[in-house]
């Protein structure tokens, strides 16, 4: 079981050690670096990540020598690493199936965390709601306003 510092958030993992969870946690924030977002949404990577490993002896295996691997790329282990450090032993790797494996969890689970849309202004998919026409297309306060010629005009 991982607790955070703080005491806010903990993770449990089976298949897996804690200090390997530890590393594949900072692995994919370091592959997907979010600063607003705390480390209890990656996590939610891990936890996946450590189902797969539990239903799938070869998934845990590579997962395993995955993380070692890591912390045995330089004379210092991983989580001790400079940032540039950890980035270069990651694209080290990052034609490997373990890599792939990190990567493609982390899309298909941070990305789609309706907790995650909310930290990036992301209202959600907008079908059901009517589109996004007339739901927030031009709640963008950050972007100029185009002039009226941008856009051709709507027909409803």
């Amino acid at each position: 079981m991982l607790v955070a510092a703080d005491g806010a958030w903990a993770m449990s993992v089976e298949a897996i050690s804690g200090e390997q969870a530890k590393v594949l946690l900072h692995a994919i924030r370091v592959m997907y670096p979010h600063d607003a977002l705390g480390d209890q949404y990656y996590a939610a990577v891990i936890e996946a990540l450590d189902q797969d490993a539990a239903a799938d002896p070869e998934v845990a295996t590579m997962l395993k020598e995955g993380a070692t691997a890591l912390d045995a790329a330089m004379p210092m282990p991983f989580l001790e690493l400079s940032e540039g450090h950890q980035a270069a032993v990651l694209e080290a790797v990052e034609e490997t199936p373990f890599f792939q494996a990190l990567r493609g969890k982390t899309i298909a689970v941070l990305y789609n965390d309706p907790r995650v849309w909310q930290a990036f202004g992301y209202e959600g998919e907008s079908f059901f709601e009517g589109g996004y026409i007339e739901r927030g297309f031009s709640d963008l306060g950050w972007l100029p306003d185009p002039p009226p010629g941008a856009s051709p005009p709507v027909e409803i």
